[in-house]
């Protein structure tokens, strides 16, 4: 009787340890397979570049009416912005941000152009441009900037930050009211990462 008792304190003694040794696979099995964490790094919405190819049907032009194809860029990353050339509040912010988060990347900030893509044919004030000089400000033709640009559901691009790849590839864009802090953090990842040598 003693025996059996003793035998069956070791057996939930063994029970006990082998639970305490087995929870954490346990555990992690489930998180990993039920909960799914999200293990991205980044801020901004990694793109396929392959979904998205600059279209040739963009009909990008400077203010003065010359043809400028976002290839002239080429081997720059590309801060890119859609807005009309009347550039409310949010406009004028995301404008600044641009600037400021080129600035912020100091000696790679020669690595980054501000390209701000105005769908209409209206007027930009000159003291917009006067304070943004060395933001690209190209017309564009608003059908073809929609359909290419991808958006969050209820969005639309012009609620968006995007970056284009020095290969021409549209590879990340950032949520509407985005935190710069963070687009500044991954501005510094995709820098570090191509950088060359």
């Amino acid at each position: 009787m003693k025996e059996n008792k003793q035998r069956t304190n070791g057996r939930w003694k063994l029970l006990a340890v082998i639970a305490v040794c087995t929870a954490p696979v346990i555990a992690s099995y489930f998180t990993y397979y039920v909960l799914k964490p999200q293990s991205r790094t980044n801020y901004g919405t990694l793109l396929d570049p392959s979904a998205y190819p600059i279209p040739a049907t963009l009909g990008t032009a400077a203010l003065d009416g010359k043809p400028v194809a976002l290839d002239a860029y080429k081997g720059k990353w590309i801060m890119l912005s859609v807005d009309g050339a009347d550039c409310g509040d949010a406009c004028r912010k995301k404008l600044y941000e641009m600037r400021q988060l080129r600035l912020t990347q100091g000696k790679d900030m020669d690595r980054i152009e501000r390209v701000w893509l105005i769908p209409d044919a209206q007027p930009v004030e000159t003291m917009l441009m006067r304070e943004y000089d060395g933001t690209r400000m190209l017309r564009v033709k608003p059908d073809a900037v929609r359909a290419w640009l991808p958006v969050d559901g209820g969005t639309v691009p012009a609620d968006h930050l995007y970056m284009i790849d020095p290969l021409g590839n549209l590879m990340m864009r950032f949520p509407k009211d985005a935190d710069p802090n963070k687009i500044k953090k991954d501005i510094v990842k995709l820098l570090k990462a191509s950088r060359i040598g």
